[in-house]
């Protein structure tokens, strides 16, 4: 018996922690299961793509032979999930097929070799370490990813930039049309160290990674990284390219608007419904201590709002991508928030009001 009378939570948990990357349909057919390791007090799953490998571990109570087998990911999660929650497990190997029984119910799956199994070559030599927060990390990733390009044919937009130097960690993310940076201070001095996290691996992180006090480890080299948290290893290929001058996008303006984060969110969503479909667009009409708010759609429907702010600047008449602000608006949890702006042809920027960490640039367009 490979595995006798386990909790049905126990083997289904880790299942679920690295199942995220794991695709149906895949070039290899051993890359769509699990390799499920075991030894007399432990189990280990580790699922790949062969860009990003996530491996879990977890103690166990039984006493069973070691051994390893590699079996569909996605039909064993499926199969432990819809079983009763206080099931015991039992998995059997025999020649080409892992058997489940777990009460009166018994599935019987295809197995491939565990030794074929392809696990991701260690690349961290004279990696960079760094410990960190969890929360901090997972924090940090919320206020940029949204900014990430979809599919690219610049493949260095698909993720997210990874900066460390001194005590400072910075994570850039920009599609083309918009820019998220933000910044945090570490508590150790670190060479300055920089990667390309690639989309998968942020979205991954952003899922497994919770709000604890609890640190996690980052080794960062020039092809890879490997980020240890809990009983979690996430180790990803980075993307080779030159990530954009974000420092350049980023612009210092005199012309500030402060307002109450929920008030404008609210007004943009309730613009963005009749909004052209394809282009998004909404104009922000600025006056002395008014913002005006204009969607309008091929229809010759519009929506039209008004602010009372303080603002004494120019007068101004910009568009913008509704969708884009309602991103970062969305994805900060400050109340205020200052939208400063240029010319009517500039970028705006978004930024929390006495903090230097957090900057959201969004590209105007014409209406």
């Amino acid at each position: 018996m490979f595995i006798e009378k386990i909790d049905r939570d126990a083997l289904l948990k880790p299942l679920q922690t690295v199942v995220g990357i794991v695709e149906r349909k895949q070039p290899l057919p051993i890359l769509s299961n699990v390799l499920i390791e075991k030894d007399s007090s432990s189990i280990r799953l580790i699922a790949t793509d062969l860009e990003i490998q996530i491996s879990t571990q977890q103690r166990i109570e039984i006493n069973a032979e070691s051994g390893a087998v590699t079996v569909s990911a996605k039909k064993l999660q499926e199969i432990l999930r819809v079983l009763p929650e206080e099931s015991k497990v039992s998995l059997d190997i025999q020649e080409n097929k892992l058997t489940i029984k777990a009460n009166k119910s018994r599935f019987s799956l295809q197995t491939l070799p565990a030794q074929d199994f392809p696990v991701v070559a260690n690349q961290l030599e004279n990696a960079s370490k760094i410990n960190l927060k969890q929360g901090l990390l997972k924090k940090l990733l919320g206020l940029v990813q949204y900014a990430m390009a979809q599919q690219d044919i610049r493949y260095y937009l698909n993720g997210v930039l990874l900066v460390i130097e001194g005590q400072q960690i910075r994570l850039i993310a920009t599609d083309g049309h918009r820019l998220a940076f933000v910044s945090s201070r570490l508590e150790n001095e670190h060479a300055k160290h920089e990667v390309i996290l690639s989309r998968k691996t942020v979205n991954e992180l952003s899922k497994l990674l919770s709000d604890s006090e609890e640190l996690i480890t980052l080794e960062l080299a020039e092809k890879q990284v490997r980020i240890s948290f809990a009983d979690i290893v996430l180790t990803s290929k980075v993307i080779d390219g030159k990530f954009p001058d974000y420092e350049r996008v980023i612009p210092n303006y005199t012309n500030h608007l402060p307002l109450d984060r929920i008030t404008i969110l609210q007004a943009l969503q309730r613009a963005a419904i009749l909004s052209n479909e394809k282009f998004r667009g909404v104009r922000f009409v600025l006056t002395e201590k008014n913002l005006r708010v204009i969607s309008s759609n091929s229809e010759q429907e519009e929506a039209q709002e008004d602010i009372e702010n303080d603002y004494h600047g120019p007068a101004l008449d910009i568009g913008f991508n509704v969708n884009y602000l309602l991103d970062g608006l969305n994805n900060t949890p400050a109340q205020t928030v200052t939208f400063s702006f240029g010319d009517p042809n500039s970028s705006i920027l978004i930024t929390v009001p006495g903090e230097d960490e957090f900057k959201y640039v969004v590209m105007p367009m014409r209406i």
